[in-house]
């Protein structure tokens, strides 16, 4: 299965993945935002995203990662942030060879630990992950903040 990175010429077949996985987390629809995130991440380099491309040539599903540091490693890590297969092409081993070609693509960058989080109720993806080997953390929880960063604070 050809899976290789993405370019800025994958950007509109690739914002309708995005925008499909965005709705899988309950996002309502912007596939224009969709956009413009994938254009700034493809402008700016600042993750890695490689899809997975069907016999004629359409994408059928992505991954992203992006680069972290771990201090307590002292070491690069990345955060598996996305993975998506679209509804049509799920069941077939397209995200079994993504993930694979994220760990990959990691290892050729020196990097040997990878991250990522998935909802409680993804058991599929639950799955996926840890036939591949990946853990569940036992060791420590994780927490998150989200804050409005539109206001005024003066």
């Amino acid at each position: 299965m050809p899976i290789r990175h993405a370019t800025l010429a994958d950007l509109a077949p690739l914002s309708e993945l995005l925008d499909g996985y965005r709705r899988f987390y309950r996002q309502a629809p912007d596939l224009e935002g969709a956009r413009r995130f994938l254009q700034a991440r493809l402008e700016s380099g600042d993750s890695h995203i490689l899809v997975h491309a069907g016999s004629e040539g359409e994408l059928q599903g992505f991954v992203q990662l992006y680069p972290l540091l771990s201090t307590v490693r002292l070491a690069p890590l990345w955060l598996l942030n996305d993975l998506f297969v679209a509804p049509q092409a799920r069941r077939k081993g397209v995200g079994r060879e993504l993930m694979l070609a994220a760990r990959e693509l990691a290892a050729s960058h020196g990097v040997g630990h990878l991250k990522l989080a998935t909802q409680i109720e993804n058991h599929a993806a639950q799955a996926l992950y840890e036939s591949l080997g990946w853990q569940r953390d036992t060791t420590f929880y994780h927490y998150g903040l989200l804050f409005d960063t539109t206001t005024d604070q003066g």
